[in-house]
């Protein structure tokens, strides 16, 4: 099978962890006979240097004609200063809509060997297996107006949080459906005791939930869901909220598993190539020093594979290289506790590419 590969490598340490999953991919391709093909653009930072634009209109083309698209990270304090339009997120955030991505998928579990090493207890993280589901192109990111302003005299500020019924019953729907293939349980996250668009979002899921009677639903205001992330992850199976309300848990999410350089994404449209990607940042302080920890990227591409190209044998054949590698006791600095050695972004996927294909 061939398919077409968009890279957008971007800011930072991006460059670097899109590399190491290609090699991924190639492997890939020879052990299961597959031809993966390759072609980068400009986006975030990079792009702004380059063009003067965070998503320059040959990038976004080259996107909508390929099977997927790989992403590294963008941002850096280099383009903090920028005017808004000239942000790297603004590519970001830009991209989404234009692809109308509006699904975000973030998977949530722990290596094998790394329950010890978390932060958090053993039995509190062993065997976690919940699935973020993100609203990805509505809420605050989105909402006009967005800037400053004089507020009664003083310098002051508006975002403004506006969602429609379409864009609420679609991420719901999505969630709904999913986990009806897992463990049958959705957490819908809001703050309906405060906001008025968690109001409707509440009432559509209680409809939405109408059409799916072997799935149950939960409400929980998202300030009860943080803590609860901690305290009782494994109550969860898929939870859904918005996009802001996503963001944050997602991200908090990952110190479950130990690292945000484990975690992968997929970013869905009803239609068309998904952007797949680490949910870690550009880390600029470590960027072209060979310290990065490419693992959530090569994850990505094992969500590349399950929901792009549908191919579950080669999707979990990567994550068991992935855990066999760690199970080895190989570390990236961001794993390293005590006196460990770390290994280099390049080693470490080395020691991946060591164990794809033993699952055949």
């Amino acid at each position: 099978m061939k398919k077409s590969i968009t890279l957008l490598p971007g800011d930072g340490i991006g460059p670097e962890v899109v590399a190491e999953a290609t090699r991924v991919l190639d492997e890939i391709g020879k052990q299961y006979g597959h031809e993966f093909t390759y072609q980068s653009a400009a986006i975030g930072g990079t792009a702004i240097d380059q063009f003067n634009d965070p998503l320059p209109s040959d990038t976004l083309a080259l996107c909508k004609e390929s099977d997927a698209i790989l992403l590294g990270a963008v941002g850096g304090p280099k383009w903090d200063a920028n005017p808004a339009h000239l942000r790297p997120e603004k590519g970001l955030l830009r991209i989404r809509k234009e692809l109308q991505l509006f699904s975000n998928l973030r998977p949530v579990s722990i290596y094998n060997s790394l329950v010890s090493e978390s932060t958090i207890k053993e039995e509190v993280v062993r065997d976690i297996d919940l699935l973020i589901v993100r609203e990805l192109t509505g809420g605050l990111y989105f909402g006009e107006p967005s800037e400053r302003l004089d507020i009664d005299g003083e310098e002051g500020a508006v975002d403004t949080l506006t969602y429609k019924r379409s864009e609420i019953e679609r991420i719901i729907r999505m969630a709904f459906q999913l986990a009806e293939v897992r463990g049958g349980k959705v957490m819908s996250v809001d703050k309906a005791n405060v906001l008025e668009s968690s109001r409707l979002w509440r009432q559509i899921a209680n409809e939405i939930s109408e059409e799916f009677p072997n799935v149950s639903l939960e409400h929980m205001l998202v300030d009860n869901a943080a803590m609860q992330l901690i305290r009782n992850p494994r109550q969860f199976d898929v939870l859904v909220t918005e996009n802001l309300f996503g963001d944050i848990l997602s991200d908090e999410a990952s110190m479950i598993s130990g690292s945000l350089g484990l975690l992968p994404s997929a970013s869905l449209s009803a239609d068309g190539p998904g952007i797949y990607e680490p949910i870690h940042g550009s880390a600029p302080d470590i960027a072209g020093k060979g310290l990065a920890n490419p693992l959530a990227t090569i994850a990505s591409t094992a969500m590349m594979l399950k929901y792009a190209f549908h191919m579950e044998d080669e999707a979990r054949d990567i994550l068991n290289a992935i855990n066999k590698a760690l199970d080895s006791g190989i570390r990236t600095a961001d794993l390293v506790y005590g006196n460990q050695e770390a290994v280099s972004t390049s080693e470490m996927t080395d020691a991946v590419l060591q164990y794809i294909g033993s699952t055949k």
